[in-house]
């Protein structure tokens, strides 16, 4: 069974395509299970539409979600349209998003983490000029908000846990036990991580987590799920049967999707 619940569409500003052409798509590429999950508005800013670029305004955000609900009414029978959302993590906003998030029958969160100190993850200017020791405390800031994530409790999914590397394949070499304690909460809370398979399109190629992550997640007992994050409908399950092989070399027996906020586990 064929799934991607990381997918985003013309709203955000920064994709192509609108949630039609990605359902249609991952028609086209026999997936059972298509999630819809663009990047939330910014909910903590008197703006309605602070970066243009980046999310949707705020007030297109019940039209977001009545949209999926319509096209999954739709295209039942034909294929599962699930009602997801890639929400921004900020510790000091956690309970602003929550108040959005509860109006609503989502069938998934994906909490991600964009930001550190306040510097875009994906910023290729920002490891300029720094030390190790503050290469080495930027990616432990890193690690630090994506437990913040998993203990919010607000999300069934964490995205992309090592996406930092995009623009800077060196900071899988920053040696720290940060990334061990990180899979151990996110482990404890019980929330999965997405093999996200958008690496591809930044400089460091391949995806997100890197193997030594998905083989200490394994010994932790983390779940796994499976996401493209397409910005483009041709993206839609990119790599999926590569991703399903290499997790059953690394030794998983199953990966999860979700509906109503329920796992549901897949073989392998």
């Amino acid at each position: 069974m064929k799934f991607d619940l990381h997918t985003h569409h013309d709203r955000c500003g920064h994709a192509r395509g609108g949630i039609r052409d990605y359902i249609e798509a991952a028609i086209e590429k026999g997936l059972s299970f298509i999630g819809i999950s663009d990047h939330t508005p910014y909910f903590s800013s008197s703006e309605d539409h602070p970066f243009p670029r980046i999310a949707m305004p705020s007030s297109q955000f019940p039209e977001y979600v009545e949209e999926v609900l319509k096209l999954k009414q739709e295209y039942s029978g034909k294929i599962d349209v699930l009602l997801g959302i890639e929400a921004d993590f900020f510790p000091e906003h956690v309970e602003n998003y929550r108040v959005y998030f509860d109006r609503y029958p989502f069938d998934y969160i994906i909490g991600s983490v964009h930001q550190v100190d306040g510097v875009s993850i994906f910023n290729k200017n920002r490891w300029e000029g720094l030390s190790a020791e503050e290469k080495i405390r930027t990616k432990e800031m890193y690690y630090s908000l994506i437990e913040q994530s998993a203990r919010s409790g607000m999300y069934q999914i964490l995205g992309h846990i090592d996406a930092m590397k995009g623009f800077y394949p060196e900071f899988s070499t920053i040696e720290t036990a940060a990334v061990e304690q990180t899979l151990k909460v996110i482990a404890e809370c019980d929330i999965a991580i997405e093999i996200n398979t958008s690496g591809k399109t930044k400089y460091v190629g391949g995806w997100y987590p890197a193997d030594d992550i998905l083989e200490r997640a394994l010994f932790h007992g983390v779940k796994v799920t499976f996401g493209s994050d397409a910005h483009d409908p041709h993206r839609v399950g990119d790599e999926f049967e590569n991703v399903q092989a290499q997790l059953k070399e690394i030794g998983f027996k199953e990966w999860v999707y979700f509906k109503a906020k329920m796992r549901y586990a897949v073989k392998l």
